[in-house]
This record gives structure tokens, sequence and C-alpha cells, in this order.
């Protein structure tokens, strides 16, 4: 099982390469996440961008770079467009976002015509946090994109969840569906469907995991809480997975985590016709490189 996310690369190194392509690849932290991964032989890279701006910024980091495939784009949007083009016709395996918004890259993934979202299909922002006071990798969903997901979108999310966790060697993940409270508040949306989701659980419905909610967040994460609130719960202390209730809920967690408590990160979008590296304009060259590893594991 992989229990610290540089292990990531160390299961990913010996199997066969991706192909990533990387769309608006032209600042650094990116290119030296790709330029790690390649050296590691995790991928081959294509930087879809400005050749003379990602050839001046390999210069600065003293990074060869006749070691990527460059090809003009254009524009953020443009560039996005053409590497997501490039998935879906079959000449990537993995995409990755570089110096463009979420919301611009996002539009690419959609694209009615050539985009990555099957028919009928959920997508999922999925994240693996490194927490220092946790015993163990965190899995978390939704903080970026689907804002305030149903019950519907919650159970696809949930499959994204445990596949994110079977990558790490978690056979059967215990997920916390969380709630402001332990407590079934019938009032509070995502309490009822914390609650609804463990009783599908229960019943087989959702496939090889154990889920309980609704949990508060303090009792999913640390056992004496629990047991100070008198809570019998499979999951509470020891959550593999972390159902947030919405976007903003789980976009606080996601940055406090980061910047507060200096977690490690490797993030993508699920739920696409390809993993999609999907982390902040501002996370670091490890946080990138970590999210490579977990795209090209994921991927099939």
């Amino acid at each position: 099982m992989i229990t610290k996310l540089e292990e990531l690369i160390t299961a990913v190194k010996g199997r066969p390469k991706k192909r990533i392509v990387v769309a608006y690849a032209q600042d650094a932290h990116t290119i030296e996440a790709v330029n790690a991964a390649v050296d590691m032989g995790i991928v081959d890279a294509t930087l879809v961008g400005d050749p003379e701006e990602i050839q001046r910024v390999c210069m600065a980091l003293e990074i060869n770079p006749a070691k990527f495939t460059l090809v003009a784009g254009g524009s953020d949007v443009a560039c996005v467009s053409l590497a997501v083009k490039m998935v879906n016709d079959g000449e990537a395996d993995v995409l990755m976002k570089g110096l463009v918004s979420t919301d611009k890259y996002m539009r690419g993934i959609l694209n009615k015509e050539y985009g990555l979202l099957p028919p009928k299909g959920v997508l999922s922002h999925v994240t693996v946090f490194e927490l220092p006071m946790y015993h163990k990798l965190l899995v978390v969903s939704d903080v970026a994109v689907t804002p305030y997901p149903d019950l519907s979108q919650k159970t696809a999310i949930v499959r994204y969840l445990t596949a994110t966790a079977k990558v790490l060697g978690v056979e059967c993940p215990k997920i916390a569906a969380i709630a402001p409270s332990e407590q079934l508040l019938a009032s509070v949306q995502s309490s009822v469907e914390a609650a609804v989701l463990a009783k599908m659980a229960d019943r087989g419905q959702l496939g090889d995991v154990v889920l309980d909610g609704p949990l508060a967040l303090d009792v999913a994460l640390f056992e004496e809480v629990a047991r100070t609130k008198h809570l019998s719960s499979p999951v509470a202390g020891d959550a593999d997975c972390l159902l947030m209730p919405n976007l903003d809920a789980a976009n606080v967690f996601f940055k406090s985590a980061n910047h507060l408590c200096n977690a490690s990160l490797a993030a993508m979008v699920a739920g696409t016709k390809a993993p999609c590296v999907l982390t902040s304009r501002g996370d670091s060259a490890e946080s990138k490189l970590y999210s490579i590893a977990l795209a090209a594991l994921s991927a099939k």
C-alpha cells in the first residue's frame, strides 16, 4: 500500500511510459515537474504554448527543451483546445493544466465536439493529501469542479474516491461522508444525504467500501474525538477518503491543508475519458510531479 506521496513515483517507475500533453505549458513549476517526470521515465511530454516562452523558461531552469515536443498553440484557450483534442484523438494518455485558469481548462474538457466527458458523465476533482498530522494518505473530493453535488453525483464521486484509493493499494476504503455534525440533522441536506449514502453502502450499492455518515470532520479524522463523543463508527478516526458536502467546504479544507498545514498533494479530474491533472497555478513543482505520477498510475 502507498503511504507517502513519493511512493507514487516509485510505483509508476518501470511501468510503460504514458504520454502527457500540457495545455499552456509556460510556467516554471509546470515545466520543472514535467521535466522531472520525463527524467524519471514516467512520461513522454508534449508542451503546448508559446515555444519561445517555453524555451526561455527552460533555459532559466537549465532544462534542455529538446527533451519535450513543443507545439505552438496561440492563446491559453487555444492551447487547452489543442491539448484536449490530442487526448481525445488518442495522441496522449494524460492531460495537464499549465498556466491557464481552471475555468478555461474545464471548458476545454467539457467541449461538446472533442471534449473528454463521457455521455451522461459526472466529473469530480480528486485530491490525495499527505498531512503531517494524519497517519496515512487522505483522498478528498470535490474541491474544484462540482459546486453542489446532488445525491446522484455524490454516488459517482464515491466511485472516484474508491478508484483512487485502490490505486493507492487500499482494497476496501473507509469513506467519511462529511457534514456539520455526526448527528443526523433533518434540516441539513448534506447530513440527510450522508445518511442515505451510508445506508446504500450497507446494502452494497456503492461497491467494496465502508462508508459512514454523517460525520463531522474532526470525528472522521481523530479517534480520540470519536471516543470523547461516544461514537461507534468503523470509519471515525481512520478515514481513507472524505466525501465533502460541497465545493465551499472542500475548497476551504484544500487550501487550509495546503497552506496552513504544509500538506503535500496530488490532484486530478476524475470521470473523464483520460486522467486530467488539475493543480493550482500556485502549487509547487513537487505537487505537480506527484499529480503526474497519480494520473499516470490511473491511466489505462
